[in-house]
């Protein structure tokens, strides 16, 4: 009789990329719909893989396959699986490119008016040469934010919501006492709409605080203030950078081996929140071409239900509307 050796796997982690103009319900944020069957059945019909895509760095690529695990992208981001045995290094690092895959994309994602230009310098005393990308979030499971609520604990890979400072410019999420803000204009003198009273009570959206500063070597001038720097494991195409840890010796919900490098029984779940970009909704007239009205507050661009009391906007052009170089307010137009 052969002998026949079997070699389960088990999921060692999981990160859930989660946009909320595919999951909100006009002005009711997904997570506080209150229909379960309506928000497992939009779960059940999304797929971010439309509009972005994940793929591991080449270093992590090696890695999973030194320490036999296996990356699969999903609908709702991606998974790593191990074998049911293994012992993975405590330091175990592995790191993930997200790309942008649907130019739509900047037109309902908040925060995506920033420039990702990418920087060449030399250091011409070493000969070394650097190449940064501005603007790219670095989302880790050392730094995320964990909310509890009763048996229930979401770990999401961005950071705390900071709170406002004189640097922050239109679609900004800042936190006032327990309030979320968001930034309707650029700084300085910016505008600010309260998103929610309680920022505990939404999810930790990804947010400017994601992006890491940028610190030059000695002497090296005309990088970027914010951003990361562009290597082999970090290519030209990074919209987002994720770097997840085997353990987190902090708080150990962020861990996904144990002490001794054991795979846990159950899973971590990451997640990454993407906010949907509100805009100030002007009515026009299509044959005069006169503005007929303008939404007194900016409101949300949803796939699902409308946040207003009128026609809402395609998913097409968003504006913005100038003082200087100032933006005063992101426009959708709609022609009635």
């Amino acid at each position: 009789m052969s002998e026949r050796m079997a070699n389960g796997y088990q999921c060692l982690f999981e990160v859930r990329l989660l946009h909320h103009y595919w999951l909100d319900e006009g002005g009711t944020v997904f997570d506080t719909i209150g229909n379960q069957d309506k928000m497992n059945s939009r779960l059940l019909n999304y797929d971010k893989r439309s509009f972005i895509g994940v793929r591991p760095s080449i270093t992590t690529n090696q890695a999973l396959a030194a320490c036999k695990c296996l990356f699969r992208e999903t609908s709702l981001g991606f998974i790593v699986a191990a074998p049911t045995n293994a012992v993975i290094p405590i330091d175990t690092v592995f790191e993930f490119i997200v790309t942008v895959n649907d130019g739509q994309f900047y037109g309902y994602t908040a925060l995506t008016l920033r420039s990702q230009t990418i920087y060449e310098l030399h250091d011409n005393l070493d000969n070394i040469s650097y190449r940064y990308k501005e603007n790219v979030p670095l989302l880790s499971n050392l730094t995320g934010t964990k909310q509890v609520s009763g048996a229930n604990t979401a770990l999401y890979l961005s950071q705390t919501f900071p709170a406002q400072t004189a640097d922050d410019n239109v679609e900004s999420l800042v936190l006032s006492g327990s309030a979320l803000l968001q930034l309707t204009s650029d700084s300085p003198s910016a505008t600010t709409q309260q998103i929610s009273a309680q920022a505990n009570n939404l999810p930790v959206f990804l947010h400017q605080g994601d992006v890491p500063t940028i610190i030059p070597p000695a002497g090296l001038t005309g990088m970027p203030a914010r951003g990361v720097r562009l290597s082999d494991d970090i290519a030209d195409d990074v919209f987002a950078y994720l770097s997840l840890t085997a353990v987190n010796a902090s708080d150990d919900a962020f861990s996904f081996v144990d002490a001794q490098g054991k795979v846990k029984p159950v899973a971590p779940v990451y997640q990454i929140r993407f906010k949907n970009r509100s805009t100030f909704w002007k009515y026009i007239d299509k044959s005069s071409g006169a503005v007929v009205s303008t939404e007194a507050n900016a409101l949300p661009l949803t796939y699902f239900g409308n946040a207003g009391s009128q026609q809402k906007p395609s998913e097409g052009l968003v504006k913005a509307e100038k003082s200087g170089i100032k933006i005063t307010r992101l426009v959708s137009e709609i022609y009635v």
